[in-house]
């Protein structure tokens, strides 16, 4: 009988323990270990056929990719997989602060809202992501609220469905260092995105999408947030592109299309007599088409507060029927008083903004008698209707603030100040 030669006897023996560990594994949870950094939902038993619930994979996964100690672990969707999810919350704190969901294939929501798994009374979100640090979601799949039920009237009188309770896409809260990146949202039955309460937050190429006519369905919605970036987005829904709520300050918008949609609106601010503020927002190199709104402030009478250290600059606007706006008398759809209170805002700059209007009024600066709209300046603004041969308008009251002249409509509240 042959001798087999030590190095070979060797290769024998490591083929078997490698056959050995695969064959305990197969049809099993993958494990935890210093050494596992991806975490794919179908290993951890997602079907991915858009019909099957794969809630309890995904928090599987995520429980184990949160757990885990490696330095940069990746709980993954992978290509062709369509995951049916019910609400989900994805909670940290976590081990490691650079953990990545990476979707390249498409989560969905059911399309029958007495379907979904969530208080009958009130289901706030889809899926929501709390307490971690030092996370990013990305990829090139879609994240599919499939919302179009419940965007329907009728079912506010639906015994599962609360009225004006719709349900966000995706909900940041509580996180610091985020990044969402690449991805494609659509259809959610309310806002797409909320980042709330959080600090240092990154949305960077994204697509979100929904019909002009979905209520309520706001692209990003940013609350109690700061140092917030959003860039290079397409954005086009049935609501705000981008608002901007209490408690936001040191955002930078830049790079965004934005249509169909209200456009981007700071507010609403002080409503049932709250004080709320915002201040240092730059938003800039903004494309609207067809929007009902360009820039907007709006706040309700009777608010406390400020919207302070703004900027609005290098905007284009095409067809759309309110390119500025300022609302200190914003009511929506409640029989509003008369009040004195309001929310201060100062320091507002309009700067490059140049398109077409649909409406004739294309300036209008709505502020209070008592408190005074201030600081706002208007430089290098050209805003002419769409229809030819008829020029656009302003309407302006309670405003202080200067202009120079290069200004188109004119706003007569402003001071001429050729120095801008």
């Amino acid at each position: 009988m042959a001798m087999i030669a030590p190095p070979a006897m060797a290769r024998i023996l490591l083929c078997f323990f490698v056959l050995a560990r695969v064959c305990a594994s197969t049809g099993s949870q993958p494990s935890v270990d210093d050494g596992q950094s991806f975490f794919d939902v179908i290993e951890y038993g997602a079907v991915g056929d858009g019909r099957t619930d794969d809630t309890k994979a995904f928090k599987k996964a995520w429980t184990d990719a949160c757990k885990s100690s490696v330095s940069m672990p990746i709980m993954h969707v992978p290509q062709n997989k369509t995951c049916l999810l019910q609400p989900l919350v994805l909670r940290g704190p976590c081990n490691s602060q650079n953990l990545t969901i990476q979707i390249d294939g498409t989560l969905v929501a059911s399309g029958d809202p007495s379907a979904w798994k969530c208080d009958k009374k009130d289901c706030r979100h889809w899926i929501m992501i709390s307490d971690v640090d030092g996370l990013s979601v990305l990829g090139s799949g879609a994240i599919n609220g499939n919302g179009s039920e419940w965007w329907d009237h009728s079912l506010c009188h639906h015994h599962h469905v609360g009225c004006g309770k719709k349900p966000t896409g995706l909900v940041i809260d509580k996180c610091n260092e985020v990044r969402l990146s690449e991805l494609t949202f659509k259809d959610s039955p309310q806002m797409h995105i909320a980042i709330e309460g959080s600090t240092r937050v990154t949305a960077a190429n994204l697509t979100i999408t929904s019909p002009g006519h979905s209520p309520n369905t706001d692209g990003i919605h940013i609350q109690r947030s700061q140092h917030v970036l959003v860039r290079d987005c397409y954005i086009g829904t049935g609501d705000d592109c981008i608002s901007i709520g209490q408690g936001s300050a040191h955002l930078d918008i830049s790079g965004i299309s934005c249509g169909p949609g209200h456009g981007v609106s700071i507010g609403s601010l002080g409503k049932h007599g709250s004080r709320e503020t915002v201040e240092d927002v730059h938003v800039r190199d903004v494309h609207f088409v067809g929007t009902s709104n360009g820039v907007r402030i709006k706040t309700w009478q009777g608010g406390k507060g400020y919207a302070r250290d703004i900027v609005f600059e290098r905007i284009t606007i095409s067809n759309s029927s309110h390119p500025i706006i300022i609302d200190q008398f914003y009511c929506d759809h409640e029989h509003c008083k008369n009040q004195t209170s309001a929310v201060q805002i100062s320091n507002v700059t309009y700067s490059q903004v140049n398109g077409t209007s649909h409406a004739k009024a294309a300036v209008e600066l709505a502020c209070s008698e008592t408190h005074p709209c201030r600081d706002i300046l208007m430089k290098d603004i050209t805003l002419n209707l769409t229809v030819k041969g008829k020029e656009t308008t302003s309407h302006c009251s309670n405003v202080r603030g200067r202009r120079n002249s290069n200004i188109f409509p004119n706003i007569s509240c402003l001071e001429e100040d050729e120095d801008l």
